[in-house]
């Protein structure tokens, strides 16, 4: 008896890089006594306290569920957790009087609604989606999803760790030729760690208004920069004083799962000071219903925080990343000179590049496959393995072209300080065994 046919899209789907070290793991059978998963950014940290309360105390007379009651949401979120988002970029000294919110499952949901509303026509090549290589990989996996065509600015790691962008003249010359409908930034970079500076932003900025594009950040890292003298940038800092034309075509993704330590919790938002962008995204929303409503007001309590109060939970959140991030960085380079290690500037991810001291032939997804499903070395008498994630699936490569991303890997500061500082070692010993064994 024959079977049914699976479309061709779920034919050709692979998991994510972020989530394929975890799933070859889970499928292995005899395992090490110890793992250290650092290949997504599944961060364990506490919530902030705020949201913790409410968490807590879900059944307090004040609790829109105290009865037991779970209801939907306006499809655009409770007006607290809408004013929850504001209130953060208020804090941060933002101008929020203009921006609207659409209030989604996560920040993913934010990306495939963001695709949906400034790219061309589904199964075209109009309007893509125009990135900076190397790019989150989901924002590539949504695009494949619902047929919206990407294009993409190469970034390349040099030997100092710097990922340095082509010359605004070159960028200028990718947007002519590949028409985009809107340019993506990360200015506290996924995957890469980089911290782009608001003179960046704004040379940017100022070709989204020559080439009538809209202007997406994705600043789900936006509090979280190491570099000394930086200030906090944001595309909310960019306005028509800096550069005429800009305002009412901003967009911003924002999410709760990274500064504010509650990934599981799949709240997210669109902001944007474009009535006409966010009346249409909660028009499409319409069709999910609305974002979780326990989320919602989790997250909504974020809303009523003081200035003071925002600012020192994302001190503390700088200060341990950044403690964390300079020691493992060093500790990789210590251990193997040869690694070319991405400059700790921001976010909670670091690249490691082996180009320099691996064999030919070497492929990134079958090393993490390797301590995934067989790998394990000894760290202080326990049997250990490392779960990262590959980079190839954060480049938007065409066939044939050489991807970067073969030698390159992210690994995420997600675990216990403590398994944090052992991943350096526990990298270059699995490497060396890897190798050794082709």
């Amino acid at each position: 008896m024959s079977k049914p046919v699976l479309s061709a899209h779920f034919e050709s789907r692979m998991p994510s890089d972020v989530r394929l070290a975890q799933m070859k793991y889970a499928e292995r059978k005899v395992k090490p006594e110890a793992v250290i998963n650092v290949g997504i950014g599944n961060v364990s940290l506490p919530t902030n306290p705020a949201m913790m309360k409410r968490m807590f105390n879900l059944d307090a007379p004040e609790s829109p569920f105290a009865k037991g009651v779970i209801r939907y949401t306006a499809t655009g979120g409770f007006d607290e957790t809408q004013e929850a988002f504001k209130n953060i970029l208020k804090c941060e000294g933002f101008d929020t009087s203009k921006l609207l919110v659409t209030v989604t499952d996560g920040g993913s949901t934010s990306m495939e609604l963001l695709l949906l509303g400034v790219c061309g026509p589904a199964g075209t090549d109009e309007k893509p989606l125009m990135m900076i290589d190397p790019a989150y990989t989901n924002y590539i996996s949504f695009a494949e999803r619902i047929g919206r065509k990407t294009a993409t600015i190469k970034r390349k790691l040099n030997e100092d760790g710097k990922f340095s962008l082509p010359e605004l003249g070159k960028i200028e010359e990718l947007i002519k030729a590949n028409n985009p409908g809107a340019l993506l930034v990360i200015p506290y970079d996924n995957p890469t760690g980089q911290l782009y500076d608001k003179e960046t932003l704004k040379g940017l900025a100022e070709l989204c208004v020559k080439y009538n594009m809209w202007m997406v950040s994705d600043e789900a890292y936006r509090e979280l920069y190491y570099v000394e003298g930086s200030e906090l940038v944001s595309i909310w800092g960019i306005t028509d004083k800096e550069v005429p034309g800009i305002e009412g075509r901003r967009i911003s993704i924002e999410t709760a799962s990274k500064v504010w330590n509650a990934c599981g919790l799949r709240i997210g938002a669109l902001v944007t000071d474009s009535p006409e962008f966010s009346n249409r995204c909660t028009a499409e929303y319409t069709a999910n219903l609305c974002a979780n409503a326990i989320g919602q007001y989790i997250f909504g309590a974020l809303a009523h925080e003081s200035k003071e109060q925002i600012a020192g939970w994302c001190k503390s959140l700088r200060d341990y990343y950044q403690d964390l991030i300079f020691k493992v960085t060093k500790g990789l380079k210590d251990l193997e000179p040869g690694l070319v290690v991405s400059s700790p500037d921001a976010s909670i991810y670091t690249v490691i590049d082996v180009r320099n001291i691996v064999k030919p032939g070497f492929d990134a997804i079958d090393f993490v496959l390797y301590c995934a499903g067989e790998g394990a070395v000894d760290l202080d008498g326990v049997q250990t393995t490392l779960l990262v994630a590959p980079m190839k699936g954060f480049y938007d490569i065409a066939k044939g072209e050489n991807n970067p991303g073969s030698t390159q890997f992210r690994i995420s500061y997600v675990e216990a300080p403590e398994n944090m500082l052992k991943v350096p070692e526990l990298f270059v010993k699995l490497l060396k065994q890897f190798e050794a064994s082709r």
